[in-house]
Formats: structure tokens, sequence, C-alpha cells
């Protein structure tokens, strides 16, 4: 049963439409990331769920009860920002204990709950310092701290590791999903990183223009895009347009194996690079490896064929096969390609 229900949000601007007909359920407990490229509305869909930007249509329903009206003061949920908004002359204690003194928590009661929380993040020695005397990783618990400290429904989550570097940021994905595994708590998270997405997500939530592209958890979306653009932002991938001819694909000449997906017509045809191989025979096309690039644990190629310029990864398990220059052939399994109609969800 949906414990939050988001139902046909629209949130227009005169003429400009930021979210069209928006609609979700998550479940307690669950995890969901909204991902897309900037602009593509999922930040203004966190900030109707938060209650700081009304939607010009549909509703918000929390357990039960329509929020889409109440103020964010009253629908109790926590929030942590990229910037994550600390107190400067505040102690960390101090700062995660804000949010229960504007609800006028007894003093002895704060003190047990700041410290439980505190000792959550693992950050208890640090209870008397002040932001200034953290580290990035440390503020951004802090962070989380105060959100979960007032013990929300929900929890919400705006590109909260944007300002960390990429080593930190891997290590405090981890941490992040071990917690909200502990706590149990509902997450709701924009993101634009594909990678933070499938690290996180119970469920990924992939944004386009103000619409919802396709909603399914990580594995599955990335291994079953329902279009060109689901393919090329979740991952890398190899589209190929063609059209469907007595069961396979053709294009450009070539005869490709029909793959997975009902899709008749035109159609794009859609390869991930790893599904690809090097095969000297029973190769689908043939090309020339214009680039090779070393990206530590694998390698990148790219394969400039009649079916136009392919991508190819291969991992790192000693040198490489192919060289810039040679002339090779292309193999992959029929079920490691999926076919969708021409131009979805693009």
């Amino acid at each position: 049963m949906a414990f939050l229900e988001l139902q046909g949000l629209d949130k227009r601007y005169d003429d400009l439409t930021a979210v069209a007909d928006f609609s979700l359920s998550v479940t307690k407990g669950e995890f969901v990331c909204l991902l897309g490229p900037s602009g593509c509305g999922k930040t203004t869909t966190l900030q109707m769920v938060a209650g700081f930007t009304p939607p010009t249509r549909g509703h918000i329903v929390l357990d039960g009860r329509d929020i889409t009206n109440d103020k964010p003061s009253q629908r109790g949920l926590g929030i942590v920002f990229q910037s994550y908004a600390l107190f400067p002359h505040m102690t960390v204690a101090d700062n995660v204990g804000f949010g229960l003194e504007m609800r006028s928590v007894a003093l002895t009661d704060r003190r047990q709950r700041v410290a439980d929380t505190l000792a959550l993040v693992h950050l208890a020695p640090m209870a008397s310092r002040f932001p200034r005397e953290l580290s990035g990783g440390q503020r951004q618990r802090v962070a989380l701290a105060r959100a979960l400290v007032i013990q929300p429904p929900v929890l919400l989550l705006d590109e909260p590791m944007g300002a960390l570097d990429a080593k930190l940021r891997e290590e405090m994905q981890i941490e992040l999903r071990a917690l909200q595994r502990r706590v149990g708590i509902t997450t709701l998270m924009v993101t634009h990183d594909q990678a933070e997405a499938m690290t996180l997500a119970d469920r990924v939530v992939l944004m386009n223009k103000g619409r919802i592209e396709q909603v399914e958890r990580p594995f599955e979306m990335y291994e079953n895009p329902n279009g060109r653009f689901s393919s090329t932002f979740l991952g890398k991938a190899n589209v190929i347009e063609g059209h469907t001819v007595d069961g396979v694909v053709a294009a450009n000449g070539h005869r490709l194996p029909r793959g997975e997906g009902s899709a008749a017509g035109e159609v794009d045809y859609i390869v991930r690079p790893e599904k690809m191989e090097f095969s000297t025979t029973g190769a689908f096309v043939r090309g020339r490896i214009s680039a090779r690039v070393f990206l530590g644990n694998h390698w990148l190629f790219q394969v400039d064929t009649p079916l136009g310029l392919l991508q190819i990864t291969q991992a790192n398990i000693g040198l490489p096969q192919a060289a810039e220059g040679d002339e090779v052939g292309l193999a992959w399994s029929a079920n490691h390609a999926r076919i969708v109609p021409r131009g979805s969800a693009s």
C-alpha cells in the first residue's frame, strides 16, 4: 500500500510547464530517486512535496492524509539540501537539536534524541564542534542528523552529495544507503548522477522535460530501457536506427538479431557497450577502431561502422585485444539487444 502518493502533479509558470502529470506511489521505507538532466523538473517536484512550491494541479497524500495545501512546517518532513544550510555559529549538537527546540521538545528529551541521532550517524565525538571544524562528509552527516532527529515520516534529499569530491561522494553513497536501511525511513531523493541513483535507489524515476520517462528498479531500467532517452541517460548505449523485417532488424543493409521487445516497423535497436565483443567469425558488422581509451577498470573502444559510431567496453584484465586503426568485427547475443519504437521516450 502506498505511503506517499503524488497524484497528477502539474506545475506551470505562465507559459512554462515545469512538471506535467506526475504520478507516483511510494511504499513505506522505500528509497526512490528522481533522476534526470538539469531543468527536467525533479527539484520542482521535490519542492512541491516539501511544501515550498504549490502545485498548479494535483494532490500530495501522505499516509492517507491530503497535505497538498499544508504549510511546510505542518508536514513534518525531514529535508537535506545540497548546501546543508547549517548554522555556522552553532555547535553540531545545537544544529541537530534546533528542530526539536522549535517544536518545544523538553530539554532532557531533546538532549537524549540528539545524542542518539549523532551516534546513529557516527558523529557523537563531534557534538561540541562547529561546522567550520568539520569535513564535507561530516557536515553532510550533521545535516542528515538534523533531518532525522525530528523523526519525520519522509526524508527529502536535494542533491545532498553535490558538494563532495568523487571519492568521498562514493563513500557517502554507501553510508547513506546503509543508514536509510537501518532507520527504515521513506526517502525521496533528487540527483542528476546516474551512478548515485543506481547505488542508492530501490526504484528510479527517470524524468525528462517535466515528465516521467520510466519508473523501474535500477537493474531493470538499465537492462530494459523503454527508449532512446532512458538507454542513453542511464549509462552508455549504442542506439542503431532500423526497421523490422521477417523477424530481424534491418539497418543500413545489415541484418541484426531480433532481440528483446515487441516493437515493429521503424525501431531503435539498443545494445550496451559491455554486451558487445570483438569477433572474427559471426560478426554482425565490421568496422575500424577510431579511438581507444583506458579508464582504469575497463577499456573503451569507438568503432566506425556502417551502422554508425559504436562503442564497446572490455574489462581490464590485461593488455587490450585491439588497437586504434585495427579492423574488427562486432557481435552480441540477441537477448542483449533491446528493440523499442523509433524515438520512443525521447
